[in-house]
């Protein structure tokens, strides 16, 4: 999707479609092929542009792998009420109700999806 689609929601009109309705002329050769060299050209500089700005990302970027026991950082939403640890430092969350079902048939499969309401604890002790 180009840079104008994604600014304005819809596919950019070159000069050579601005017109009135109607039988109408194109216009010169020249200009026409003008245009698509300077549109193929622009192209060629957002290609190269997004390319070197993935380049730049990928040299940073490295996989991560965990093992069972391994410490690692918990990030918590700060959408969440107080949380309420058990003494192992675990959180647990305990579903009220289920309040929609859907099922998404594909051409071989179906998927079930559950829309539930969780039961969230108040306080910040450990329990």
């Amino acid at each position: 999707m180009s840079p104008y689609e994604m600014l304005y929601g819809r596919s950019y009109r070159t000069p050579i479609c601005w017109g009135e309705v109607g039988q109408r002329e194109v216009g010169s050769t020249d200009l026409v092929l003008e245009t698509n060299s300077k549109i193929e050209m622009i192209r060629a500089r957002l290609n190269a542009a997004q390319n070197r700005q993935k380049s730049y990302a990928d040299k940073r970027r490295r996989p991560i792998e965990f093992e069972d026991g391994d410490m690692v950082m918990l990030k918590v939403s700060p959408w969440k009420d107080k949380i309420v640890l058990n003494k192992k430092l675990e959180y647990v969350e305990e579903p009220m109700a289920i309040l929609d079902e859907k099922v998404k048939r594909l051409r071989n499969k179906e998927i079930r999806t559950y829309k539930v309401q969780w039961r969230h604890r108040k306080g910040s002790e450990v329990t």
